[in-house]
Order: structure tokens, then C-alpha cells, then sequence
């Protein structure tokens, strides 16, 4: 159960229609993710549960494949080879990234049942995720909502703040044996409030971050490591009212690139 809740909130940063930013920048264009057609990188996920237990590994393997429009728009599709381990593998797979400027735009749409009693529908709209040169805290998209999906019989309507904050640059990076150069930094911040309707709606989980995703891009290369960390306290029910959720919950998943190839 508690594995259930941590997809839940992980990918339900992609349970919206994100606002489109259409702010226009006549910087660089941005090189720090090569989106050309044959261009890969693996990855190693490690997924940390608890502080008394082993990791848990899994290798992504994630691929820039053909062209495809969307809302008229040309992207680039990404793929994986097997099913997405990692929170930036789920995230790409089989959406459009394209570069606009020294931005890059995620567009796109995925079913996910995550052994949720329906399936998950993931919608994303020319959300930036990531701006070349931007300045340590700029926002780079915002979006709010929210959006109601049944767990285990009962109602939860989520009502969210998805943004994504650029987090600066530095000149290198040593991750998992290997060392990186003219590094970019964005984050994804996930900010969650939770009610569940037991015939009148309370509150299970008061307004806050529960998933921030740091990812490290290297120029020409593309991202090199990615720290996601995924936090929640619930609330104390009334008496009578529970749900088969842990009361509090943490997981810490690193994403290592490993072997890759770019143009």
C-alpha cells in the first residue's frame, strides 16, 4: 500500500493539463539535452525506502525516436526500452520534447494503473522543464488545479501547484564514477493538498511539497543525475474515518546515467 501511494503522488505531477508558458527569451539555444533522433542514455536507478534497508536497482533505457506533432507543433518522441523505473524515465516516456529557444517543452499524454482501481491519465501541454541561463530561483512554468481519482473505493480529489524552478548552474559534477562539466540545474516541485469524501469531504493531507525532482544537465551530453525525494504527513482523522495509508511516508530515488550516446 504504501509503494501504491508513493506512485500516486510521484507521476501524479503528470495528472493535469499544465499551463503553457509562452513567454518568449532570445537566449542561447539550449544544448543541454540533445533531443536528436538516435540519440540514448541508460540509466541506473536506485530507489531508497527506509535507512535500514538496501536500495532497490533497476536500469532505464530512454531514446529519442521520430518526429510528431502535437497541437500542430513538431516534437520529438521519446521512448524507453521496457517499461520507465525512474521518476525522469516515466516522465519522458512517449512524450514530445522540443526545444523553443533556450527552453525545452514537454508535451503529451500516458495511461498508468500504478495497481490503482482505475487507471491514471497523464496529460502535459508545452510544460518548460528546463531554461538555459536562467537565474537561481526563476520560475520557469506554474500550473494549479485539481482532480478527483478513486483509492481503494474512496474519493480523493487532489488539489495541486505543479512548478518547475530553475536551481542555477555549476562548473562539474562527479556522479557514480564519472565527471561532468558546465552543469544546469532545474527542479519539478509538487505541491499536494488531499480530501477524501466519507459522504463529506475532509481533509486526509494538508497543503504541501510532497515530490521535488533535481536533475543535473550536462551540456551535450543531457541529464546526468536526477535526486527525487517524495515526502508526506497525513492528517489525524476523526474518529471512525481511516484509510489504509501509512500516516507518514519517505523515499529517496537517484537516477545515475551510465552509458550513452549523443550527436
Amino acid at each position: 500500500m504504501k509503494s501504491k501511494l508513493f506512485l500516486l503522488l510521484g507521476l501524479s505531477i503528470f495528472i493535469l493539463s499544465c499551463s503553457s508558458d509562452d513567454s518568449s527569451d532570445n537566449g542561447d539555444p539550449a544544448t543541454s539535452l540533445p533531443i536528436i533522433s538516435g540519440n540514448y542514455w541508460t540509466y541506473d536507478v536506485f530507489n531508497h525506502e527506509t535507512a535500514n534497508t538496501p536500495a532497490s536497482f533497476a536500469r532505464d533505457s530512454v531514446y529519442v525516436g521520430n518526429d510528431t506533432l502535437i497541437n500542430t507543433v513538431t516534437f520529438k518522441k521519446i521512448k524507453t526500452l521496457t517499461i520507465a523505473n525512474g521518476f525522469y524515465s516515466g516522465t519522458l516516456k512517449d512524450n514530445g520534447l522540443r526545444i523553443d529557444g533556450n527552453k525545452m517543452r514537454i508535451s503529451g499524454s500516458v495511461n498508468f494503473s500504478a495497481g490503482l482501481p482505475a487507471a491514471l491519465t497523464f496529460s502535459v501541454s508545452d510544460f518548460i522543464v528546463l531554461k538555459e541561463n536562467a537565474s537561481i530561483g526563476e520560475e520557469l512554468s506554474s500550473t494549479t488545479g485539481s482532480f478527483t481519482q478513486d483509492f481503494n473505493s474512496t474519493p480523493l480529489t487532489f488539489y495541486y501547484s505543479l512548478r518547475s524552478v530553475a536551481d542555477g548552474s555549476q562548473n562539474s559534477l562527479a556522479s557514480s564514477g564519472n565527471n561532468y562539466s558546465d552543469i544546469t540545474k532545474t527542479k519539478v516541485i509538487l505541491n499536494l493538498r488531499i480530501t477524501a469524501d466519507f459522504g463529506l469531504p475532509i481533509t486526509v493531507m494538508p497543503a504541501q511539497d510532497v515530490l521535488v525532482s533535481t536533475q543535473y544537465y550536462s551540456k551535450n551530453i543531457g541529464m546526468v543525475y536526477n535526486l527525487t525525494n517524495i515526502n508526506y504527513t497525513l492528517s489525524t482523522l476523526p474518529a471512525g474515518y481511516q484509510l489504509p495509508i501509512p500516516q507518514t511516508g519517505s523515499q529517496t530515488q537517484e537516477e545515475f546515467l551510465d552509458v550513452y550516446q549523443v550527436n
